[in-house]
């Protein structure tokens, strides 16, 4: 079999097959395919400068790829602000103070943009905080969000 693969696989096949999973890529938009495709067009203009068996060329195809996909992963992938409490989520979200908030008492919170699915929150501080206040996020707590002053 392997024999049969090494006749009949050429260098213009790999070509071939990473420019169908780059045209595949452009549906789909992950990226994955990127990877996969690149790395047979490299397959294939190695093979085609130089004479390898049909294993050698799999196993430069999975390792190129393999090593595309965690360059893919490491520096592309958008890394969170924070790990607060039960999400990752942006702690620089702003909001104004709808509700006074006291020390170990509820408030109320409306953010700018929304936290977790929702704009309008309840919110405790350790600090007293008027309403129209700007604050920040400092932490989720279960359902509640521990805001703080903005400091100007």
């Amino acid at each position: 079999m392997i024999t049969l693969l090494n006749e009949s696989i050429l260098w213009w096949h790999w070509i071939v097959f990473g420019t169908v999973l780059l045209i595949l890529e452009l549906t789909t938009g992950t990226f994955f395919m990127l990877a996969l495709g690149v790395a047979a067009i490299i397959v294939g203009l190695l093979s085609h400068s130089m004479n390898i068996s049909f294993a050698l060329q799999i196993s430069i195809w999975m390792v190129l790829s393999i090593l595309a996909i965690m360059v893919w992963v490491k520096w592309f992938k958008e890394k969170p602000v924070s790990n607060s409490g039960q999400s990752n989520y942006r702690l620089d979200t702003i909001g104004t103070v709808s509700h006074k908030i006291q020390p170990n008492k509820r408030g109320k919170v409306s953010f700018d943009t929304p936290v977790l699915g929702n704009t309008s929150w309840h919110a405790t501080s350790k600090v007293d905080i008027d309403e129209e206040v700007r604050v920040e996020i400092v932490q989720v707590k279960g359902q509640l969000i521990e805001v703080k002053p903005i400091s100007n």
